[in-house]
Formats: structure tokens, C-alpha cells, sequence
């Protein structure tokens, strides 16, 4: 059985391809640039979502940790200062964030009433944290309570945002950071205040 040679001389010929659009080679290298990049950027938008979630995650056990030892008498007045509070916090929380915590504050002060600390409060001004009880504005202090006082711990801690064109979109404070934040308050227990 014999076959019939191909029209034109025996050989077959492939189909001449017409136009820049027709060529199929590279068509994979090409998608794979044009999908690369989005890919990229949802990748370290998780990344720098996951990453800052942990970050206010530990900050917060640390603030529970801190207000518990105030609550049960294992810090005292006489002993707590802003410095050893900041100090106390920032060796914890330096897992996630820069040596020496820049941008932690603190605020740790006694109230009258728990309605007092539910009216406590804080904005967000031109990029600055100013806190507030009531209509006024405050000051970060710190002076923690006696024995059966109530007593609102507050952590602020400026978290920066690594990931250029993720901080637009996440930061709310100056210089291309977002807050983190975490609050307890309490009363404390009737331990002996000496």
C-alpha cells in the first residue's frame, strides 16, 4: 500500500503563520509576567498582614501578663515607674519588634469609678496619639493604684509598615506606621500595700 505524495512535491508544508498576534511561542513566558507581579503583592500583603496580627497578638498577652501582676500585688506602687513598666513590657515584646521598642508609650493610671475608665479614651491627631478622659485631652502617665483600686493599663505601641505600597493603605500615624494597641482594666486585689 502505497500513499499518495502531499500536493506540491511530497513534502507537507505547515501553514504559513500571518501576523504578530498568530505566533504562539513565548504565550506562557507572558502570562507568567503579567501574573508574577500580582501574585507578588498579595503575597506580602498576607506576609504583612500575618506578621503585623502577631505582633499586636503578643503585645496584648503581654499587657494582660503586666496587668495581672499589677492586680495581684507583685508590682507595687512604690516600685513601678514609667521606665521599669516600659522596660518590663518592651523585654517581652522585643521578639517582634526593634531593640529598645521605639514608639512603645504606656498608660497606666488609677480611676474612681470603672465609669471613669470606660470614658478614657484616645484619637488619632495629625498622626499623633493624643488621649482623652472625656472632652479633655491627657497625658501619658503612669501611677498605678493601691489595693482594691481600679486601675487601666494601656499599651500603644507604633508599628511600622515594611512593605511600601501596603503602607498607604494600613498606616494611620506619622511616618508611614500603623497603631497597635491593647487595653485591660481592673481592680485590684486586697494585698497588703507595703
Amino acid at each position: 500500500m502505497s500513499k499518495d505524495p502531499a500536493p506540491g512535491g511530497g513534502k507537507a508544508r505547515a501553514k504559513p503563520r500571518h501576523g504578530f498576534f498568530s505566533d504562539k511561542r513565548g504565550s506562557t513566558a507572558m502570562e507568567f509576567a503579567l501574573l508574577a507581579i500580582p501574585f507578588a503583592l498579595l503575597v506580602f500583603a498576607i506576609l504583612e498582614s500575618c506578621i503585623s496580627f502577631a505582633g499586636q497578638e503578643v503585645m496584648a498577652n503581654i499587657t494582660d501578663d503586666v496587668a495581672r501582676q499589677l492586680r495581684t500585688g507583685q508590682l507595687r506602687k512604690a516600685t513601678v515607674t514609667e521606665d521599669s513598666i516600659k522596660q518590663l513590657i518592651c523585654s517581652r515584646l522585643e521578639i517582634m519588634v526593634a531593640q529598645n521598642c521605639p514608639g512603645l508609650l504606656v498608660d497606666l493610671r488609677e480611676y474612681p469609678t470603672f465609669a471613669d475608665a470606660a470614658s478614657a479614651g484616645f484619637k488619632i491627631v495629625d498622626g499623633d496619639i493624643v488621649l482623652t478622659q472625656g472632652t479633655n485631652s491627657t497625658t501619658f502617665s503612669v501611677s498605678p493604684g493601691l489595693a482594691e483600686t481600679r486601675n487601666m493599663l494601656r499599651v500603644f505601641y507604633k508599628w511600622p509598615v515594611m512593605t511600601d505600597f501596603l503602607a498607604k493603605q494600613m498606616a494611620n500615624l506619622k511616618d508611614g506606621k500603623t497603631l497597635h494597641f491593647a487595653s485591660v482594666t481592673w481592680q485590684n486585689e486586697p494585698f497588703d500595700d507595703n
